[in-house]
């Protein structure tokens, strides 16, 4: 979980052509597009990032700086320029501390053309170190209730705690977790993207969820009491008689809890398909016959 290599994002090696490029990048162009992946989310996600690492990468003077400077490659041609017009300002201090002499090699045989660290620090910009982006992939289930977890980022540990609602999507900041900072610039931040895997069965919108329940002729009919499978367990439910294919009955906060609201939840909203019996024997055909007269 560091700053984007946009090399690997592409597929590509850092000696990769031009042309392998854009090769790479309107193959992956073509498997993430919004047009071919609708309401996909992590799909969402990948395509912005192989548009965000063709716009460097085919850019020859954006890829020349991100193989020089790497996850700075924004700020380091600026620290570059500030460094020089720093050497600048002490050879014309030097020159004029030893009579107009020119001593640079002295001072950079001696400090290795560098200045105090107090020097850099108060003439140097700041500048504010890269945001990280990353994904973190967890279940329905995982985030259904409010968990903690330990990620690692380059190196350093961070104790995470993931709200119960969390959404497929959703992304959330964790400041100053990012890049290191130039001359004593702030830390960058890091931007966790979540990508909620459903194998639930349920469907989710918001704190709702959908799901189909199959009923049998009869029991559509007649009426009687059937177990309806919720998220955190079963429960039974009375059919009344005549109940309609498509019907929909709406079970109050047995859905999603609601982000960031404590006991709140959504509903679940169940669709009855009613199936049509097969394979009847000849006296079931007969009694429905006998219906079909006197309705």
């Amino acid at each position: 979980m560091a700053f984007i290599d946009y090399y690997k994002i592409l597929g590509v090696p850092k000696t990769a052509s031009a042309k392998e490029v854009k090769k790479a990048y309107r193959k992956l162009a073509r498997k993430y597009h919004p047009d071919l992946n609708p309401d996909n989310k992590e799909a969402e996600i990948k395509f912005k990032q192989v548009n965000e690492a063709h716009e460097v990468l085919s850019d020859p003077e954006k890829r020349k700086k991100y193989d020089k400077y790497g996850k700075d490659w924004q700020h380091g041609e600026e620290f570059e320029k500030a460094r020089r017009q720093q050497q600048q300002s002490q050879r014309r201090s030097t020159q004029e501390s030893f009579g107009g002499q020119d001593y640079s090699d002295f001072f950079e045989s001696m400090f290795g053309g560098r200045s105090s660290a107090s020097s850099r620090r108060g003439q140097y910009p700041k500048f504010k170190g890269q945001d990280y982006h990353a994904e973190l992939h967890v279940t329905l289930r995982d985030v259904y209730t409010e968990h903690k977890q330990v990620l690692t980022v380059n190196g350093n540990k961070i104790r995470l705690t993931i709200p119960a609602g969390v959404e497929n999507g959703q992304e959330i900041k964790i400041k100053g977790k990012g890049g290191e900072g130039l001359n004593d610039g702030p830390n960058g931040d890091l931007y966790i993207t979540f990508v909620v895997n459903n194998n639930s069965g349920f469907r989710r919108e918001g704190s709702n969820l959908f799901t189909d329940m199959d009923l049998d002729l009869y029991t559509a009919i007649l009426g009687g009491e059937i177990t309806v499978k919720t998220f955190t367990g079963k429960v039974k439910l009375k059919v009344p008689p005549e109940t309609e294919n498509g019907t929909k009955v709406r079970l109050k906060g047995k859905g999603f809890p609601r982000y960031k609201t404590k006991d709140q939840f959504g509903d679940l909203i169940i669709t009855y398909r009613i199936q049509t019996p097969k394979n009847l024997s000849e006296k079931e055909k007969e009694l429905f016959r006998e219906l079909q007269k006197l309705s």
